[in-house]
């Protein structure tokens, strides 16, 4: 079911984002230039491939989370952005009328898929470190929301 919902929406409004989300528009270059096809082999053995309704694709949910982390938005702030900011639903690979997810996806996918912690910060350190490679980013830091992060003590 995960390898049906790989590939973007055909849809005819897809055409838009040439217009409104510029070529030097930072989540345009992220995804020209970045393979994610990583994240989608880091996370298919949490996901029961045979059964069960269709399910977000991990790529996409991961984004969710860059994206969380990038702009420092809650679950539902990012939810609710997502629904008209179009750099956005670009950089998830959605058409311009596809409904977002419900935020409350997003706990249950680092619960359920994200088991380990560490498993989200080394693809987000691995996506981080592509960007700079790419030359997409210049700073060698990224600060990322640690509120998912469990602390070394109180």
């Amino acid at each position: 079911m995960i390898q049906r919902q790989e590939t973007m929406n055909l849809s005819s409004f897809m055409e838009i984002y040439d217009l409104v989300v510029p070529k030097d528009n930072l989540l345009r270059k992220i995804n020209e230039l970045i393979d994610f096809s990583f994240v989608y082999e880091e996370l298919v053995t949490n996901y029961y491939l045979d059964n069960g309704w269709n399910v977000i694709h991990p790529i996409r949910m991961f984004k969710y989370l860059l994206l969380k982390s990038l702009h420092r938005l809650s679950d539902e702030d990012l939810v609710e952005r997502a629904r008209y900011d179009l750099s956005l639903k670009y950089f998830l690979e959605m058409a311009p009328e596809d409904f977002t997810i419900d935020s409350s996806s997003l706990t249950k996918f680092r619960r359920l898929r994200l088991k380990d912690v560490a498993l989200l910060n080394l693809l987000i350190g691995k996506i981080v470190e592509i960007a700079i490679e790419k030359g997409i980013l210049i700073s060698k830091s990224i600060i990322v929301d640690a509120t998912q992060t469990k602390a070394r003590y109180n």
